[in-house]
């Protein structure tokens, strides 16, 4: 392998690696997996591969093509594990001669596949939630156990065990390394669209902490689900979700204050939208209302964000569509936070009074007993109402659940203000 011409120096080549990384990781894993069939085994060579080029391209620069000299090292490595290990001695022929043949990557249609994969094997029903995120963010975003507890206030051992244990459970249940036969498709793929979909969420409203938003999380959430789209074309909640990401990422620089404060949706400065993301999510809305029959719960909360977006001013949103797509989304979902949206939209579009009516309908949903959302827009419909000591006891009741600070600053503003 061709070395670059640049003189090598070591904060650079440092740097170079950590980019290539972010960039290769994903491929590297999904294309040793397909090997080795053990996704733990995959990333522990990926990263010996990764060591190697912590101590050689320092001094040697780096490689014209970083991802296959990684491939290279990790297919050697592999090879050397699989020499050493006698239980695997008969797959010694057969897979040595595959990964010996092969010194430079896969051709593209089958590093797609690879990822593809990846993406089933990382994200699958066998595994917790928890489990489920943190091996994707660990194997298809390239993240750190140390990023991924900072990312979600937990320590990083908690992290590590999770991450220990999913592999442990794929290779324990023989998990095959495979996309779903048709099938199973579609269930499965249920699983991985809410594994981004929570990422994100987290990053666009942190449940806990002191920061109302983790971008990070928002960037990487994006990123898998553009991959994804662009190895499932033909599915369209994969397309809702990114429109769904896009459109919602495209307020971040006009939802934080000057002190990293909340600002609300009715109170953002549009002119801060980022139009380059919104035109990408209405495309891709777009492409999966042309591919979908009946819109799935992804299209039909990228169509809601759509309807913000295409609002100017907060005036020019059209509420009465709004709440007829939360109406859909509650078929649907049967959910009580879509409930809770719809309430909003039926309060915007007719009224505070009518929304208050849905709103009372679910206030004793058990499932919400703890969801700091309900009593805070509980209380904006109060204090529309004028039923201002109502809503500051909602408030105050709001602000008493939300583990983010930032949020609890704001509610408890509210409570006072009234």
């Amino acid at each position: 392998m061709t070395a670059s011409d640049s003189n090598p120096h070591p904060q650079g080549a440092h740097r170079a690696i950590e980019a290539v990384w972010r960039i290769e990781a994903a491929r590297l894993i999904a294309g040793l997996a397909r090997y080795v069939r053990d996704v733990g085994l995959a990333e522990e060579l990926a990263q010996d591969a990764l060591v190697a080029a912590l101590e050689q391209w320092p001094e040697t620069g780096v490689p014209r093509n970083p991802g296959a000299w990684l491939m290279t090292v990790a297919k050697r490595r592999a090879i050397d594990l699989i020499r050493r290990n006698e239980r695997l001695e008969r797959h010694l022929i057969e897979l040595g001669h595959r990964l010996d043949t092969e010194e430079d990557l896969p051709e593209i249609d089958e590093i797609e596949d690879d990822l593809l994969r990846l993406v089933f094997t990382a994200c699958h029903p066998a595994l917790s939630m928890e489990a489920r995120v943190a091996l994707t963010l660990r194997v298809l975003g390239g993240l750190t156990t140390d990023e991924i507890a900072r990312a979600f206030l937990v320590p990083e051992p908690t992290v590590a065990q999770r991450i220990v244990r999913a592999k442990r459970t794929l290779a324990d249940r023989k998990i095959p390394f495979e996309v779903p036969e048709a099938s199973e498709l579609s269930p499965r793929l249920v699983s991985v669209l809410e594994v981004i979909y929570l990422i994100f969420n987290e990053g666009y409203s942190a449940t806990a902490g002191e920061d109302w938003m983790r971008p990070a999380l928002c960037e990487d959430a994006l990123r898998l689900g553009r991959v994804l789209a662009g190895l499932m074309p033909k599915e369209p909640e994969v397309h809702g979700l990114v429109a769904l990401m896009e459109i919602q990422a495209s307020r971040s620089a006009a939802r934080l204050g000057p002190s990293g404060e909340p600002i609300l949706l009715l109170e953002q400065n549009r002119a801060l939208w980022d139009q380059l993301l919104i035109r990408r999510g209405l495309a891709a809305l777009d492409q999966a209302e042309q591919l979908g029959d009946a819109p799935g719960p992804y299209t039909l909360q990228a169509a809601i964000a759509a309807c913000h977006a295409r609002a100017v001013v907060p005036e020019d949103t059209d509420w009465e569509r709004i709440a007829s797509l939360y109406e859909a989304l509650a078929r649907l979902s049967r959910s009580p936070i879509v409930e809770l949206n719809r309430a909003v939209a039926l309060a915007m579009a007719y009224g505070p009074a009518v929304g208050l009516q849905l709103l009372d309908q679910i206030v004793d949903e058990p499932s919400l007993k703890d969801y700091h959302l309900l009593p805070s827009v509980r209380g904006d419909l109060l204090l529309k109402l004028g039923r201002r000591e109502e809503a500051r006891a909602e408030f105050g009741r709001a602000a008493a659940m939300t583990r983010n600070a930032r949020e609890r600053k704001l509610l408890e503003d509210r409570a006072a203000s009234c």
